[in-house]
């Protein structure tokens, strides 16, 4: 078996741990609120920021003998700049101060899913990163586009207030297809084990990121403008 499809059998469970988050199940019903979208948005902005920084320890941190993935982390740092100031944008579409969301103060969960990041590209193995991709892009070609559709359905926001979804659930689909071939170069049996490893902790660690939103943190931005309904 290849190991980009070992990767996605041997985290199966923890995939599920994310994919039973209730404000999951509530946004793919049509059920989420306003002030629930942009608590997503503001936690996502606060890990999101880290992304491009993480890619550029990894790259720094590769050994001679993974220069081909140093390659490939270039590319990846080049598509990845600057999706956090898409974030903000899609706060202030949602009619929500983007500058306090800039200001705030992630959540625990969020700052723990950061810290084990930057943890394990820096002390561990820069390998256990791809860990994190695996939960993140793979989250976002199974979900982002669906849920940006039924948000937008259920609140009536314009096209402006969903770059983040949109987009990088669009360019998360050619980056998965390019990540899988990366991930069947690796073929030592201690490094796909340690990028299991750290996939299965990204989950449960995304998973809380989820069940730890709170819409009241949103509403502490404060409603700055009338949001255009969508058409």
């Amino acid at each position: 078996m290849a190991f980009y499809d070992e990767l996605q059998l041997q985290t199966a469970a923890g995939r599920q741990y994310l994919l039973d988050t209730p404000i999951i199940n509530h946004c793919l019903a049509g059920n989420v609120t306003l002030p629930e979208y942009v608590a997503f948005l503001q936690q996502a902005y606060h890990h999101v920021k880290h992304t491009s920084p993480l890619l550029m320890a990894v790259g720094s941190r590769l050994p001679e003998s993974k220069e081909w993935l140093r390659e490939a982390v270039a590319e990846y740092i080049d598509e990845e700049k600057g999706h956090q100031e898409w974030i903000l944008n899609d706060i202030a579409a949602c009619g929500f101060n983007k500058e306090k969301a800039r200001n705030s103060t992630p959540n625990f969960a969020t700052e723990l899913m950061v810290a084990y990041a930057w943890d394990m590209v820096c002390r561990v193995n820069p390998l256990g990163f791809f860990g994190m991709v695996n939960v993140l892009e793979g989250t976002s070609i199974n979900m982002a586009l669906i849920a940006a559709d039924r948000i937008q359905s259920t609140l009536g926001l314009p096209e402006s207030a969903f770059s983040y979804l949109k987009s990088h659930g669009e360019l998360d689909k050619k980056h998965m297809h390019f990540f899988e071939e990366l991930m069947n170069r690796i073929t030592d049996p201690a490094e796909q084990q340690l990028i299991i490893h750290a996939a299965n902790n990204f989950y449960r660690l995304y998973g809380n990121v989820f069940r730890e939103l709170d819409a009241a943190q949103a509403l502490a931005l404060g409603n700055v403008a009338k949001v255009p309904k969508a058409g």
